[in-house]
């Protein structure tokens, strides 16, 4: 069964509505100032658990495709090099985990951190695919709901994090 989600809008009950005028772009609507930023940029939002880390980021490579595991390889130095402050695994040459393939994994801790490595990603993960998921007290959601794509998709070996597994 799929899970319920609760409206994007609760907390935000009886506030006039926005206006709807558009910016000099003449494409973008104006958002009046708000008084508050939100909390996102400074903290993750449950039930993300800040307790270890927030975000794995799971860069996937086929190993039988030699250009492309010297490109992963090599990616993986260049993250070990520009980001030492994030958790960086070591680099597995075969599928582990409910992975299907070779891959590497680095966590990130702060909100800051993620937008940072996600947009470093977006520009530098050349060929390999890379699996972005949370880090809740579910991770089964975690990796099928929850987690997002950068690249192709893979299909997990989701019987190892399955409901049954849940911790």
């Amino acid at each position: 069964m799929p899970t319920q989600w609760k409206s994007p809008l609760d907390g935000f009950d009886n506030l006039p509505p926005l206006p709807t005028d558009v910016n000099p772009d003449g494409k973008s609507l104006y958002n009046p100032p708000g008084t508050t930023k939100s909390v996102a940029y400074d903290q993750f939002l449950p039930p993300i658990l800040p307790s270890n880390n927030g975000f794995d980021f799971h860069i996937y490579y086929m190993p039988a495709n030699e250009a492309e595991a010297k490109f992963a390889r090599e990616l993986h130095e260049r993250i070990r090099r520009e980001f030492p402050e994030l958790r960086i695994y070591r680099f597995w040459d075969r599928p582990v985990g409910p992975h299907p393939t070779a891959m590497f994994e680095v966590n990130t801790f702060t909100p800051h951190e993620t937008g940072a490595f996600f947009s470093w990603l977006v520009v530098n993960r050349g060929p390999c695919s890379v699996l972005i998921h949370p880090n809740t007290d579910d991770a089964f959601r975690d990796h099928t709901e929850s987690a997002t794509w950068m690249g192709k998709p893979w299909p997990l070996n989701t019987n190892i994090v399955s409901k049954d597994n849940r911790t």
